[in-house]
């Protein structure tokens, strides 16, 4: 069993950053892929990125290229979400989810593991 424990959220201005942490507590992320989603009021959870264990693949949704980036840590068992420039479109619930599947898995069905979430709030 995989535990998940999102961090880092909070109150921020269009055009600041934030950096979210996704910690695993039950065993090791190791060989897990592991995703970040955010979901706003009255819309769906759709993926934000993915990374694979190898951490060599990686995945971003056309919304946040080039604005987000996902690294993880095997030693630390921890994959963090680095946003910047942010956005008041960016203002969700993120929640990130793992899965020992292996490859760029975008459905929220593919992920047994997931996180409580943490509040993102984009001022404008």
């Amino acid at each position: 069993q995989v535990q998940l424990v999102e961090s880092g959220g909070g109150l921020v201005q269009a055009g600041g950053s934030l950096r979210l942490s996704c910690a695993a507590s039950g065993r090791t992320f190791s060989g897990y892929t592991i995703a970040w989603f955010r979901q706003a009021p009255g819309k769906e959870r759709d993926v934000v990125g993915i990374i694979a264990w190898s951490g060599v693949y990686t995945y971003y949704a056309d919304s946040v290229k080039g604005r987000f980036t996902i690294s993880r840590d095997s030693a630390k068992n921890t994959v963090w979400l680095q946003m910047n420039s942010l956005s008041p479109e960016d203002t969700a619930v993120y929640y990130c989810a793992a899965t020992p599947r292996t490859g760029i898995r975008r459905d929220k069905a593919s992920y047994e593991y997931w996180g409580q979430g943490t509040q993102v709030t984009v001022s404008s």
